[in-house]
Order: C-alpha cells, then structure tokens, then sequence
C-alpha cells in the first residue's frame, strides 16, 4: 500500500554524555533496529514502505536525559513506534545509562512536529 506522505526514521541522541565515535554509533544502530520492529508491530505496511523506498532516517540530538524520556513519552502517547536505549554498562558509561531514542520509521511530518526544533547530530 503506498503512503502519500513521506516515511522516515528519527534516531534522537543525548548530547550530555560522552560517547566514542564507535559507541555512538551502535547506540544509534540500536535505536534504529528497536524502532523498526515496533514500526512493523504497529503498521507492516508503513514499515514495508520504508524498507522500499530508501530507508531515510535522520540523526538529531537534545540537550540531556529529561529531553529525551520527555519526547519519548510524547511519541508513546501519540501511538508513533519507538524504542528508548539503555546501555548495559559494559564499556564507557555506565549501567543502565540512556542513550538514544528511535521513533518510527512513520510518517515525516507527524515525526517532525515533536522534533523540528531539533538540532542535527
């Protein structure tokens, strides 16, 4: 089924905390894969179409943890598919530490109504 509006994934990263370029990275790789199995969970046809059509997603970053938990709960709230990650402590930071928050893939416009004041990582 195609979707008039544009998909995208939003991958939402803490800025406070301080990660190596590799750590970030997965932290951000898991927040894209936890999103998409709530994506398909909620709409196979929305995630489906994301697969198809390029996979576009886009990095951002708040000020700290309160900001993320914040959005997350807005995105829940909303019914939009997201995953907030939590490390397990095992290298740089410490147990339990929230890291980043994936949101969809979903629709464009309604992920950028919750971020659009959002600086790009």
């Amino acid at each position: 089924m195609f979707h008039m509006d544009e998909i995208k994934q939003a991958i939402i990263v803490r800025k406070d905390i301080s990660l190596g370029v590799g750590k970030l990275a997965a932290q951000v790789a898991h927040a894209s894969l936890m999103s998409y199995f709530q994506a398909e969970k909620i709409d196979k046809s929305i995630a489906k179409e994301w697969l198809d059509t390029g996979e576009k997603k886009i990095v951002l970053k708040v000020d700290d943890e309160k900001a993320l938990r914040k959005l997350n709960e807005a995105f829940k709230y909303k019914g939009f598919p997201c995953a907030l990650v939590t490390d397990a402590g095992l290298t740089q930071i410490p147990p339990g530490t929230v890291t980043a928050l994936g949101v969809g893939p979903w629709k464009a416009k309604e992920i950028d109504f919750f971020t659009s004041a959002l600086k790009l990582l």
